[in-house]
């Protein structure tokens, strides 16, 4: 007479036992993962996938930097850019002659060939020496808040006439301790 005991699939040996249907179970190993896996610094199956997705930006730091990287980045043009598209920049910038560039600093880099009057946020001893040389002018933008008194103003001469007040208190005041000491 035969013992009853169990059978060998009811001991849930093997790949099928548990998790219920195959579609429950079934992994993503051909594919390198569900969805976006897979894809992070050192991806490379699905990196193709990510650039043309995202771009190039996908990838790298970003986030909060320190106060030293967020520095006044001043757009430059050299007078070799300025001579070369002239026509667009006069149909941009030119405002009754003048050619304006706000933003820009000019370097000394090329040529010019044409007289102009530039204004603009700075300019190097090279590009003002060749502007003035071809019989333009220029004209520097000051930021605002900064001004810096010329030797002919009258800022100047009350900073002047400030200084002078002062040396005499003094010398009042040592003549009235000497006559107290007395």
């Amino acid at each position: 007479m035969k013992i009853k005991g169990t059978k060998k699939s009811q001991k849930k040996r093997g790949q099928n036992s548990y998790h219920g249907s195959r579609k429950k179970q079934k992994g993503s190993g051909h594919r390198g993962g569900i969805g976006m896996a897979g894809t992070g610094k050192r991806a490379d199956h699905k990196k193709s996938l990510v650039i043309k997705l995202y771009g190039n930006s996908y990838f790298g730091k970003k986030g909060i930097t320190s106060k030293g990287t967020a520095r006044k980045k001043i757009e430059v043009i050299n007078l070799r850019d300025i001579s070369k598209n002239l026509e667009n920049l006069k149909k941009k910038y030119d405002k009754n002659g003048v050619l304006e560039l706000k933003k820009y600093r000019v370097l000394g880099e090329g040529e010019l060939k044409v007289k102009l009057k530039i204004k603009a946020k700075g300019f190097t001893k090279t590009a003002k020496e060749k502007i003035e040389k071809m019989g333009g002018e220029v004209i520097i933008i000051r930021e605002k808040g900064i001004s810096e008194p010329s030797e002919g103003s009258k800022d100047l001469k009350d900073a002047e006439g400030s200084k002078e007040p002062q040396k005499k208190d003094v010398k009042d005041s040592e003549s009235k301790n000497s006559e107290n000491l007395k």
